[in-house]
């Protein structure tokens, strides 16, 4: 964060590799506390908090600090205002375009709630590793873009490697809670392919136009607070009038409504200057530093798989960079040149 302010910047479009990098590794820090903070507030012995209305304020917590952003970004009120006239009460259509990764996050979201509830974080980080693959299919069919055979080697060395670094025979996890796996494979299935639509459908969005990142945010939060609201009359109204809309709340709660609302934000920033697959290459990244941490914390011992599976993602993560084609920006529907092909 620049200027001293501590927030995401959008800038122009060159921007500098370091910023990238800053908000690459800004992205793996929090993915890497957001996993193990959810399942703990799912699995304590406390009174269980509806995750649809933690869903609903983390995008209202986005909203908020994306108006706070325009409104830095503008300079001055009056513009401000002008940019939210024009972009946001006089465009519907673009905010019904917005509202469709709104409505996939959402379910994205709460599916993640379902399989944390039913499996151990580490099964539920492995599975979920689809989504690179998932990503990267999404990516060539909807952008028009090309990987070349090296990156795609890549992108199923990295699966290969998360896996390795969270393999453990089954165990006792000290946690006694009832589950249902089936059920959480189920929702890690619908997770993969919501995350892999709909981030490359807003990086499309994000693309096609020179319309600033948080205007975008802005239409999607304001889409995705009214989807979520939804979610949360559906799926637990009758019990949230009988207990109350902030049931079941802790600190632990608020700390991963908090993480989620800072990652949402960075990775509409990663999407924007990097692109979507490279955003799952820092959430594997994150995996393996929230490993490492537990080496560190809580003893846990290193492994020959660990060891090969760090090394498997080190390796994808540099071999991806490797090709010298473009993934930050989009291409128009012309048929892929041969230099495309080979990804130089």
């Amino acid at each position: 964060m620049r200027g001293g302010t501590h927030a995401p910047c959008s800038g122009s479009e060159n921007v500098h590799l370091l910023f990238k990098l800053y908000c690459l590794a800004v992205m793996t820090l929090v993915a890497a506390t957001y996993t193990i903070a959810l399942r703990y507030t799912r699995t304590s012995d406390k009174e269980l908090y509806f995750s649809t209305t933690a869903v609903c304020i983390t995008e209202v917590i986005k909203l908020l600090l994306s108006v706070g952003i325009l409104a830095k970004e503008t300079g001055n009120l009056g513009r401000f205002k002008a940019s939210l006239r024009e972009n946001v009460l006089g465009s519907p259509k673009e905010l019904m375009k917005l509202s469709v990764p709104s409505l996939v996050y959402a379910v994205q979201n709460n599916m993640a709630f379902l399989a944390l509830s039913n499996l151990d974080a580490a099964v539920y980080q492995v599975t979920y590793q689809l989504k690179i693959p998932c990503t990267a299919l999404c990516t060539v069919l909807m952008l028009n873009r090309t990987l070349s055979r090296l990156q795609w080697i890549s992108v199923f060395m990295l699966c290969g490697g998360v896996v390795l670094v969270q393999w453990r025979p089954a165990q006792a996890t000290g946690v006694v809670v009832e589950q249902n796996p089936l059920l959480g494979f189920g929702a890690i299935a619908v997770a993969v392919l919501c995350s892999g639509f709909a981030g490359v459908y807003f990086e499309k969005v994000l693309k096609s136009s020179d319309t600033s990142l948080w205007v975008r945010n802005i239409q999607m939060y304001l889409s995705g607070i009214v989807v979520t609201l939804v979610g949360v009359y559906l799926s637990d109204g009758a019990e949230i009038k009988e207990k109350g809309f902030f049931y079941g709340y802790t600190y632990y709660v608020w700390l991963v409504i908090f993480l989620a609302s800072v990652g949402g934000l960075y990775t509409s920033v990663v999407v924007k200057y990097t692109d979507n697959i490279m955003k799952g290459f820092s959430a594997a990244a994150a995996i393996v530093l929230s490993t490492i941490a537990s080496v560190m914390l809580f003893g846990l011992q290193i492994t020959l798989t660990f060891a090969l599976g760090t090394l498997l993602v080190c390796v994808s993560i540099y071999l991806y960079g490797l090709p010298r084609q473009d993934t930050t920006s989009i291409q128009q529907g012309e048929p892929a040149s041969k230099e495309r092909v080979s990804g130089v």
